[in-house]
């Protein structure tokens, strides 16, 4: 079973969302996305200040194998960006529930975050696809 941390949420589409306990949310791909992508060589990044729509593309990952683009699991602002991805994209592979985060977000509705999977749902999913 792949490494699915029990105090996220996740997308269908591998995104894992954080709640952060101070009204944002961080938000990053799946150690299951990462695998399956290979190893990544750029993150197109969202800029800071930009409203999402839940659902909305909001930034691009790419590896030797493909091309994924990243969906927002909820709307809101882009408050920050892990800069870090421009010149050390591989940490995606290497830390992706830490170091490997993608954007900070403030959500119009944190409610929104329990109809988000949690753990054993996105495993099922994720060991469904393997």
């Amino acid at each position: 079973m792949s490494n699915v941390p029990a105090n996220l949420r996740y997308t269908k589409s591998h995104e894992w969302i954080l709640d952060n306990g101070d009204g944002t949310v961080t938000i990053g791909i799946t150690d299951h996305a990462q695998e399956a992508l290979g190893d990544v060589v750029f993150v197109e990044l969202p800029e800071v200040g930009r409203e999402l729509e839940t659902d909305e593309e909001f930034g691009v990952i790419e590896s030797v194998k493909a091309a994924s683009d990243l969906y927002a699991p909820l709307a809101g602002e882009v408050l920050a960006v892990n800069e870090t991805l421009e010149d050390a994209p591989e940490t995606v592979n290497e830390s992706p529930y830490e170091d490997g985060w993608i954007a900070r977000i403030k959500p119009s509705d944190a409610t929104v975050l329990d109809s988000l999977l949690d753990a054993d749902a996105y495993a099922a999913i994720a060991d469904a696809e393997d």
